[in-house]
């Protein structure tokens, strides 16, 4: 992983910044403001709200949305794409813990 800058992360860097509204993630995304709408009733991503009351969604939001619709674009129930996804984001972060615990643990067993 490469060196965290020592400058403060400002809007246009942070991914987990709600930036895009629901048209323009829909229209990112090829897809549907009822997609997305549906994609937070099954509770995959919960968009940050405007003070309006909008919904406004991260470029880490829609990377997971875009990995939805690829399943449901492949004949997956949204629900079961939405599982999947969480599913698949738990694997990931299982192994990068093992891979950290690994990592920690070598010099250990090496002295």
């Amino acid at each position: 992983m490469p060196p965290r800058s020592t400058r403060p992360v400002d809007s246009l860097d942070d991914d987990d910044y709600p930036a895009y509204t629901m048209g323009r993630a829909a229209a990112l995304l090829g897809t549907t403001p009822a997609f997305l709408r549906s994609l937070g009733e099954h509770r995959l991503i919960v968009p940050l709200r405007s003070e309006g009351g909008h919904r406004r969604y991260s470029r880490y939001q829609l990377r997971i949305a875009a990995r939805a619709r690829e399943l449901v674009d492949a004949g997956t129930p949204v629900q079961a794409a939405c599982r999947i996804v969480i599913l698949e984001d738990q694997l990931e972060e299982a192994q990068r813990i093992n891979e950290e615990l690994r990592t920690r643990a070598e010099p250990e067993t090496s002295a």
